[in-house]
């Protein structure tokens, strides 16, 4: 695995005297977008007034079904999409009163892979400088290369590359610049395992050398495996926004399972009053809240009835039963809203 030793994010330090970077990444409050309708197709409404903080060196998850207005939120800010209204600062700099600094402070690697077939990865990276006003002096393209593993692909055709270093190499043309902002747009769509753990490797270390990462997925374990903070937008709305730990708290649901010393022809009445449900002959499947029941209690329960206990195994509610608890359920959405106020 390459050294993913990258030069450090432009404002992620500040020597005496300079100005201390901004203690949120990117803030937006309020904001829409209304695309026009066209022909007998009506206007949509992408983004229905989201406002969300993204703290200064986070790894922050953007999750959210197909539509949900997660491309939109992040063209705007990348001064793609022109917003209906709301704010949007990046780095402290507001994308209407100081567009080339907030586009300076922001890289963003598509989902899509568009370089250009017959460049060098040192050609791309250079021309990609350059067209950020990057004097030939400060550009740190062979930096760049060594730490994303391509320093022996220097000056081969971008055509030859496979398919993961040119995942790789769209990650370094994005930090041609030093912006302190990265956002990574489904960057392990469509790759294969082993791939997808170097690309989280490769996303950990950028965290750590100071840059602010913005990832946006459809693979829950990715977001729960590398996200310190989570927002889920669905219908153009944030639906839900705190910790990982904090949101996988809401669910507030395990299951037992209780593997039995003998066989059992029905639930015994002890567990009546519990949502328990008998898989074979052997084994016990209880599903509780741990606000309201103990562990030890069920098990107290199980024991009185003279069942003897070989194994137990208990199962974690995980972030993929939160997501689609609140894309699925629009009041659940609503509540979950009101409840997110609290945190922006």
């Amino acid at each position: 695995m390459p050294d993913m030793t990258l030069p450090p994010a432009a404002g992620s330090g500040a020597p005496a005297g300079a100005v201390l970077p901004p203690d949120q990444a990117v803030e937006v409050h309020d904001l829409r977008k209304i695309y026009k309708g066209t022909g007998r197709a009506p206007a949509k409404e992408a983004l229905k007034g989201i406002s969300l903080s993204i703290p200064r060196g986070s790894l922050y998850g953007l999750l959210g079904p197909n539509g949900a207005g997660k491309s939109t939120f992040i063209n705007i800010l990348a001064g793609l999409v022109n917003k209906t209204s709301g704010t949007a600062r990046i780095w402290g700099i507001d994308i209407d009163r100081d567009a080339r600094s907030a586009r300076a402070a922001i890289g963003v690697v598509p989902q899509e892979l568009n370089l250009d077939p017959f460049f060098t990865p040192r050609e791309i990276l250079d021309l990609q400088a350059g067209l950020y006003g990057v004097p030939k002096r400060e550009r740190q393209t062979d930096r760049l290369l060594e730490a994303v593993g391509l320093q022996d692909k220097a000056d081969a055709y971008a055509r030859t590359l496979s398919g993961g270093m040119r995942r790789r190499l769209m990650v370094a043309k994005a930090m041609v610049h030093a912006p302190p902002v990265l956002v990574l747009d489904e960057p392990t769509a469509g790759v294969d395992v082993e791939l997808r753990q170097s690309l989280w490797a490769h996303v950990r270390e950028l965290n750590r050398a100071g840059t602010t990462v913005v990832l946006t997925t459809h693979y829950l374990e990715e977001a729960e495996q590398l996200c310190d903070t989570i927002a889920i937008v669905n219908h153009g709305q944030v639906v839900a926004c705190d910790s990982k730990q904090q949101l996988l708290k809401r669910l507030d649901q395990k299951e037992l399972v209780v593997h039995l010393g003998q066989d059992v022809d029905a639930l015994p009445e002890a567990l009546a009053a519990c949502d328990a449900e008998l898989q074979g002959s052997r084994r016990i499947v209880i599903r509780y809240q741990p606000s309201r029941a103990r562990v030890g209690d069920i098990l107290g329960a199980v024991s009185a009835a003279g069942l003897s206990i070989v194994d137990l195994t208990t199962v974690e509610s995980d972030l993929e039963d939160l997501f689609l608890q609140l894309t699925r359920a629009p009041q659940a959405a609503a509540v979950a809203t009101a409840h997110d106020d609290e945190y922006r």
